[in-house]
């Protein structure tokens, strides 16, 4: 795999760092997930292919674990607010000293700067600041945030993966590490560089949710069929559109013109009084073998089932038989192999993680008895 012998050390948070250190580990990064000890490990589900390890980073003979764990890794992830890792003397002028040649990856809200840099936030927020969130809902209607997808795990998760293998091939020019200052409220903000690009186009020169792609078009929006599904549309070209029209059972000259605005909400009606005279099954048989781009809104039930998603393998099962997306992009040579195992439980790997990274067994047995490290070894079943 693409990040095989690549060492590291994500310091528990929630949703966007334990899917970054998944991403990682999906690719073959050898992740070692710091918890909290007592605590409910990874409540994002996000912890395949990882090892958890139990310390208690408030007594500074925790932290001292960490640093030394730091001095031999690649790459260290943490996801709490500025200040915190260096009250914890854990911070990168640290840990660059004893391992100059580590990335340091800082994921977090607003970012190690400006006068939000302490603020608690959510996605919601995040969005919010980038400016996103005000381009996203429907017309009439107040901004609305899907799920917490894009600043989350767009901007912060996936950034900062992408960072982070960024900083990796840099080192491998000039044989240092560095720090990355990756957060959700830029990383959003970056993921909408054509919001920013196509402004004075004419894409979005009326107000939310009435523009050509935010669900104002009659031909980019989706419609609820007679048993209560949806289709998706997206036929914007002319030779799409047109195909669209056709699949309808409608005549384009009986139509007002594509682009005329003005008739998009009588357009819109016109196409719903359709599209609920079919069902989701049955608009399907008459648009899959077309370039109409219309397509089915499947849900988690039925996505895996699809021909083309089970064409791909698209979706995995894991050990307890549940099912997730595939890791992508696919690589040629260096695929990504998810673990099937289940995620760890907080500190079942504790004693052979230190042992490798250089602890004796004197110094792991003397760290459990002070409850300075965790161990929770499974229940084996007879």
């Amino acid at each position: 795999m693409a990040l095989r012998g690549v060492s590291v050390v994500e310091l528990a948070g929630l949703a966007p760092g334990p899917f970054c250190g998944m991403v990682l580990a999906d690719f073959g990064a050898q992740v070692v997930r710091v918890d909290r000890p007592g605590s409910a490990g990874d409540v994002s589900r996000l912890g395949r292919g990882k090892r958890s390890l139990a310390v208690d980073l408030k007594r500074p003979r925790g932290a001292a674990v960490v640093r030394r764990l730091c001095a031999r890794a690649d790459v260290v992830l943490e996801p709490f607010r500025r200040g915190v890792m260096e009250k914890l003397q854990l911070g990168p002028e640290v840990l660059h000293k004893e391992n100059p040649k580590l990335i340091y990856a800082r994921l977090s809200g607003f970012g190690q700067s400006g006068k939000f840099a302490e603020r608690a936030g959510h996605d919601i927020n995040y969005l919010a600041l980038s400016g996103v969130l005000s381009r996203l809902g429907r017309s009439g209607e107040n901004p609305c945030a899907p799920v917490n997808l894009l600043a989350d795990f767009g901007g912060g998760g996936l950034m900062c993966a992408l960072g982070i293998v960024l900083a990796l091939f840099e080192r491998t020019r000039s044989g240092k590490g560095q720090v990355i200052d990756a957060n959700m409220v830029e990383g959003a903000a970056y993921l909408s560089s054509f919001l920013w690009k196509t402004q004075g186009t004419g894409l979005w020169e009326k107000p939310r949710g009435q523009n050509l792609l935010d669900g104002g078009a009659p031909f980019y929006t989706t419609y609820r069929t007679a048993d209560g599904e949806f289709m998706a549309v997206g036929a914007i070209e002319p030779q799409f559109y047109k195909l669209f029209i056709k699949g309808l059972g409608l005549k384009s000259d009986e139509l007002p013109n594509q682009m005329s605005i003005t008739d998009w909400p009588e357009m819109k009606k016109k196409f719903a009084e359709v599209f609920a005279k079919k069902t989701k099954a049955e608009w399907c048989q008459i648009f899959d073998d077309t370039d109409a781009c219309v397509t089915p809104v499947l849900t988690f039930e039925e996505v895996t089932h699809h021909g083309h998603n089970k064409d791909r393998g698209s979706f995995i099962t894991d050990l307890k038989l549940g099912t997730s997306p595939r890791p992508a992009p696919l690589l040629s040579n260096t695929p990504a192999t998810p673990s099937s195992k289940r995620d760890p439980f907080v500190g079942e790997h504790s004693e052979e993680i230190l042992k490798e990274f250089g602890f004796s067994q004197p110094e792991v047995d003397e760290l459990m008895s002070d409850k300075i490290i965790e161990s929770q070894k499974p229940m084996a079943r007879l």
